[in-house]
């Protein structure tokens, strides 16, 4: 009975608990934007047809040069990769290699795109690298800096290398949490010394580096604490392997400015109230976890970087942002094919473009482009896959909706393309926003390779 009364105590708890909503003004402001671009997306329907894949070049290069621009106010050597798995269509690769951004890469097939975007400054990051993985970075040592994931990948390196008889430039990824899923990257902090020593001993690969990375930061403050525990972890060195850091790279994580939007379901009263009520039909409310702007975790990240680190090491920062940076540079264009009822359409688009059933919890604006306005209005706007789960949201913006009607769902650049699956049907062709052409790139699935390319 005291865990069942301790249970209900904290049901309770939830249930009073009130995630911020997503203020109003916010939101049809963010809606306005979109409006201001209508005929441009309406014409890129009429000459490709929908479903559409919108690559904003221009919005890719702001946010790169924000971000990095950002940092470079703070320190003094800082180089910039962006993480190719937040959307790994190749003309993103190439237009930020282009802007002088390096890029970060996690398996082999991202180094191979990488490697023909042009791009000179990679990291290779992630677990269990494969053999002819390693072969590759090895390959391409003039380019490539292996970040190194545990004891047993520094050794088959250290003999991929020797076959090949090249160095290769490397760094360790440091765990951030000793317990839980995120074990499985990185050595944990208290081994950096036994590893260090290891690493030293190899005559072709050359330690030159540290990484860690904590995921889905809305503030900086999980990083700062992180380096705050490196400082002291790096104290404890000795002068000779302190010697061998030349750059620390704090990953990524950093969650795009306007924060978090969620549909009530991903709330903890909403996730409360549909375990109770299972057949409930969802709140008409968005909410909202609000994020630091990127000048904030520049400049508190830069500031613990120098107290605890760079006092002591000299050396470069790296920072690896993808989300941060791909988040408004694709948007989604739909077509209504039915209007089933007066709270039902179904689009011509499936949500396989982006992978996962991600907008029963996420909160992206439907927008009408055929009849824009700034009522929003409740509706299941559901796409034509054979799943209940295939849905774009539980309203729209706009005067009305109508079978013909171009629905938008804006900023959906990041770990959505990347996901995207052909499951049911092909996922839609890419198109730019500033020329109107289709860009064409080398699916990762073979089936869907026609579907990218122009007809």
């Amino acid at each position: 009975m005291g865990n069942a009364a301790s249970i209900l105590v904290r049901a309770h708890e939830i249930a009073e608990h009130r995630t911020p909503q997503l203020d109003k003004n916010e939101l049809q402001t963010f809606v306005q934007r979109f409006h201001r671009q209508k005929d441009s997306f309406l014409e890129l329907t009429k000459q490709h047809g929908s479903p559409l894949y919108v690559l904003d070049e221009k919005a890719l290069l702001k946010r790169a040069s924000d971000f990095s621009e950002a940092f470079e106010q703070v320190l003094d050597d800082v180089r910039v990769y962006y993480a190719v798995k937040s959307n790994n269509h190749p003309r993103i690769a190439e237009l930020l290699v282009n802007a002088g951004l390096g890029l970060d890469v996690s398996s082999g097939d991202e180094l191979e795109l990488a490697l023909k975007a042009g791009a000179d400054k990679i990291i290779f990051s992630g677990p269990a690298k494969s053999e002819s993985e390693l072969a590759l970075a090895v390959a391409h040592a003039d380019r490539v800096t292996v970040l190194m994931d545990s004891v047993a990948e520094l050794e088959r390196l250290e003999k991929v290398a020797a076959g090949a008889k090249r160095e290769i430039r490397t760094g360790v990824r440091l765990t951030v949490d000793d317990n839980g899923i995120w074990r499985k990257f990185g050595i944990p902090l208290a081994n950096l010394r036994l590893y260090l020593s290891r690493a030293a001993r190899c005559s072709y690969v050359k330690l030159r580096g540290l990484q860690f990375h904590v995921s889905w930061n809305l503030s900086p403050d999980n990083q700062v604490v992180f380096i705050a525990r490196l400082g002291a972890a790096l104290r404890e060195l000795d002068k000779k392997q302190r010697s061998m850091i030349e750059f620390i790279d704090v990953g990524g994580g950093f969650w795009p400015p306007r924060g978090e939007w969620m549909q009530e379901a991903a709330t903890p009263e909403g996730k409360l109230r549909h375990a109770v009520m299972e057949h409930a039909r969802p709140k008409p409310e968005h909410y909202r976890w609000p994020a630091a702007p990127i000048e904030v975790f520049a400049e508190h990240i830069a500031t613990a970087l120098k107290k605890q680190i760079l006092r002591d090491i000299p050396c470069m920062i790296y920072a690896e942002p993808g989300r941060w940076i791909s988040h408004e540079a694709m948007h989604m264009l739909v077509t209504v094919a039915d209007r089933k009822l007066d709270d039902l359409v179904i689009t011509d688009g499936g949500t396989n473009a982006i992978g996962w059933d991600r907008f029963e919890l996420d909160y992206f604006p439907v927008i009408n482009l055929s009849r824009p306005s700034l009522t929003e209005h409740e509706c299941y706007v559901m796409g034509s896959l054979c799943t209940p789960h295939d849905l774009w949201g539980y309203s729209y913006f706009g005067e009305d909706i109508q079978a013909g009607d171009v629905l938008l769902i804006p900023t959906q650049g990041s770990y959505t393309y990347s996901l995207r699956q052909h499951f049911i049907k092909a996922v839609p062709p890419v198109v730019s926003l500033t020329d109107g052409m289709l860009v064409t790139g080398q699916s990762s699935h073979s089936k869907t390779v026609c579907s990218e390319q122009t007809s």
